[in-house]
């Protein structure tokens, strides 16, 4: 099973704006003016920076290993089934064309399902990913527990 979830460092600038990297991403980064508000920036950083990957076909990193001072920033739900979807082809090295043949439908709806602009039902994401021998599992984190462990690193 391979987390949909990327560490990332929050470090403060010269005027205490809180700063974020991704490790597995270089070029992404963003800030907020609070802790919570560049957490909030951060998801929707890595949504932004994933789904330009999947729609340059470009080959997403695995997760690195969580380092001391980082925070692991959760794939957003937007793009969580595209990305699935894609990684499960790459890996599988399934073309969209095999991959309508096996669902029964023309390769222009698969080309949606990957297509990051487009929106797709998550029944049809599931379904496809099942075709392939995956599925989706969404857990639920403890928000108290994650906000401790948030002030735990900053301290």
């Amino acid at each position: 099973m391979r987390p949909l979830i990327y560490p990332a460092t929050f470090r403060p600038d010269e005027t205490g704006r809180p700063i974020v990297t991704f490790p597995d991403f270089p070029r992404a980064h963003t800030d907020g003016k609070i802790m919570r508000e560049a957490f909030e920036e951060a998801t929707d950083c890595l949504g932004s920076v994933i789904a330009a990957h999947i729609a340059e076909k470009r080959e997403i990193p695995e997760p690195s290993p969580i380092k001391r001072g980082q925070k692991l920033v959760p794939v957003p739900l937007w793009v969580a089934g595209k990305l699935a979807l894609y990684l499960t082809m790459r890996e599988q090295k399934i073309t969209n064309s095999e991959l309508s043949r096996r669902l029964g439908v023309r390769e222009t709806v698969v080309r949606r399902m990957l297509d990051p602009n487009h929106a797709t039902k998550s029944e049809k994401l599931q379904a496809a990913l099942s075709v392939l021998g995956k599925r989706i599992a969404v857990a639920l984190d403890d928000a108290a527990e994650l906000r401790r462990h948030h002030r735990a690193d900053s301290v």
